[in-house]
């Protein structure tokens, strides 16, 4: 695996509280933040596909009725109280 390197800038309370975390875990502030940036593209990534997925069902008139709408507030909305 190949890698790549380069600088980021954070605040210092950010790379403080990176170290922290990196010394707890007993890694390098290098290892965590490569880290963290991977697990951010995956969720971003994630995240992109399945609006797109969303977009692509939307578009091809995949909607969900009223009626079917309708069912599933029912199953997590309480009825107001009658006086």
């Amino acid at each position: 695996m190949t890698m790549s390197a380069f600088t980021v800038r954070v605040p210092d309370e950010t790379a403080k509280r990176l170290d922290q975390l990196a010394e707890k875990q007993e890694r390098s502030r290098s290892y965590m933040a490569a880290k963290a940036i991977e697990d951010f593209v995956a969720r971003e990534e994630w995240q992109l596909a399945e609006i797109e997925a969303g977009l692509g069902e939307a578009e091809s008139g995949q909607f969900a009725s009223s009626d079917d709408v309708a069912r599933v507030i029912a199953k997590f909305v309480l009825p107001a109280p009658r006086s």
